[in-house]
């Protein structure tokens, strides 16, 4: 084994999930052996190399580049995520007590420009309804304080899993995607589980009257500081409220796969695509600790 590839263990949780080799003996020609081409995919994740650069023993680059790109346009990345945080929601590794929100600003590459302005049918991000993305116009790039950029939106709940993902220009106000970043969860709703959780925790960039009465409508605690504009708020949590730094260490932990702490894809669907692969194997280590 080589650094960033899956062990037998993963590789066995995984594999189910994949398209059949043999699309279950039907018309098509067989696929390559998906194991190789997915540790390619980690590879590039950890690195940050350009395609052109994966190292031979995980086949051509075209191959791997394609079916990267076809398991984000029919779903098989949040098949795979829902899964196993569905697995890890059945162990009771899911908290839905507290939620926190938060955005951080990525830095791209010049690289990252130059896709085309019309995107085609083919650039969306596959799977259940609402997990589905389409390629945003401005491709979720834009210019902020932080120079030329994508702002990542993510949710995760108090033990560090990201539970939602959404993306947005750089320049973009964490309030202004506050609901599809919400919507975008990552995982299904079991019979009689609440489908939000019962405290929301965000820092002042989130207090808006919007905010307080989506969460007021859905029995939502919201966990929110007032801004120094705002009436104060004489019952707000400040022992839950330090718990929100978990989110920002998510991003912190999340940025080390220089994949992510740089943007490279011109395509905002790709670079989701690629925090999902991350998710994955931040699950798969959570599932399987001893594989870590």
């Amino acid at each position: 084994m080589h650094r960033y590839e899956l062990t037998d263990q993963q590789w066995a949780r995984i594999e189910p999930h994949l398209p059949h080799r043999t699309h279950h003996g039907n018309l098509g020609h067989p696929f390559n052996d998906h194991r190789p081409i997915l540790n390619g995919i980690l590879w590039i994740l950890h690195t940050g190399a350009p395609w052109r650069d994966l190292p031979e023993r995980y086949g051509p680059w075209e191959t791997v580049y394609y079916r990267f790109n076809r398991w984000r346009r029919d779903g098989t990345w949040i098949r795979i995520v829902s899964s196993l945080l569905d697995e890890l929601d059945d162990r009771g590794q899911i908290d839905h007590d507290l939620w926190c929100i938060d955005g951080s600003v990525i830095r791209a590459s010049r690289a990252a420009a130059g896709a085309k302005k019309k995107a085609s049918q083919w650039c969306r991000l596959g799977g259940r309804q609402e997990t589905q993305m389409e390629e945003p116009p401005d491709h979720a790039l834009g210019r902020s304080r932080g120079g030329f950029g994508t702002k990542i939106h993510l949710v995760c709940d108090s033990h560090g899993s990201v539970v939602g993902i959404h993306v947005t220009a750089g320049q973009r106000h964490d309030s202004v995607a506050f609901e599809p970043t919400m919507a975008r969860r990552l995982f299904r709703r079991r019979r009689g589980q609440r489908r939000w959780p019962r405290r929301l925790a965000g820092d002042k960039g989130y207090s808006y009257r919007r905010i307080r009465r989506w969460c007021r409508r859905r029995r939502v605690e919201a966990v929110i500081p007032t801004r120094k504009d705002q009436p104060r708020d004489e019952k707000f949590d400040k022992a839950t409220y330090k718990r929100r730094n978990i989110i920002e260490r998510v991003v912190g932990w999340f940025k080390e796969y220089r994949r992510l702490g740089t943007r490279y894809e011109k395509l905002a669907v790709n670079y989701v695509a690629m925090w999902l692969v991350a998710i994955m194997e931040k699950a798969l280590f959570r599932l399987l600790p001893n594989t870590a």
